[in-house]
């Protein structure tokens, strides 16, 4: 489940700026500014939308917490988001942004929004990474869904396609996993999820096994 292919898919940066366009009042959800959090997040009561603070040091947007958004998961779980990412600008396929400075220690959870193409890491709520990824397509899509972290190896290889899969995290028993890629334009996976390399390492530091990931199929938000 590691080897790429070539498949087309939508640009993330088409897919980036309509939801730009479409709003930006809760700017930076899932570490990108540009995307709109309002189609994304529900407020934790039926008032407005909330108002994020300004963003703080280190780059980052804080909520009242009175009005802490809240993120649905496939399950029905939903998780409460204390603050985000604010990048600032469209990122491009391979790159990925990583800032836990001053967020304390606490549960990790991994958001994967497959229509969006971008991996979000959570920590104690607070948003600490997020990256474009690649994802299975055609006969091999990812599947959505709610999966506890089944298995780590830093140094992975599979032996179905005989690749590498450095920084695994399996998620489901036939090996649908989170590691490293050489994350490009027109390119997927025959279902894992695969991400810049220096982002997998750091996400492999800081996942273990039983941490949740939700993976948000196509036109689901």
């Amino acid at each position: 489940m590691a080897r790429v292919y070539l498949v087309r898919m939508e640009d993330p940066r088409r897919v980036r700026r309509r939801r730009w366009r479409a709003g930006a009042a809760l700017a930076g959800l899932l570490g990108a500014v540009w995307l709109v959090a309002a189609a994304m997040l529900a407020p934790s009561a039926p008032v407005a939308l909330p108002v994020a603070a300004a963003p703080a040091a280190h780059g980052r947007i804080s909520y009242p917490p009175a009005h802490l958004p809240v993120l649905d998961l496939p399950d029905g779980e939903r998780r409460q988001v204390r603050s985000l990412l604010d990048i600032g600008r469209p990122m491009q396929f391979g790159e990925f942004v990583w800032n836990e400075a001053g967020v304390p220690a606490g549960p990790v959870w991994i958001r994967v929004d497959l229509g969006l193409q971008v991996l979000s890491v959570f920590r104690a709520g607070h948003e600490i990474g997020s990256a474009v990824i690649l994802y299975g397509a055609d006969a091999k899509p990812t599947p959505p869904g709610v999966y506890p972290i089944l298995a780590r190896a830093r140094h992975h290889r599979s032996t179905l396609y005989d690749a590498p899969m450095p920084y695994m995290l399996r998620l489901t028993p036939d090996g649908v996993a989170i590691h490293a890629s050489d994350v490009r334009a027109a390119a997927a996976t025959h279902g894992c999820i695969g991400v810049p390399p220096e982002f997998a390492r750091r996400l492999f530091d800081q996942a273990r096994r039983g941490d949740r990931v939700a993976i948000i199929g196509h036109g689901r938000r």
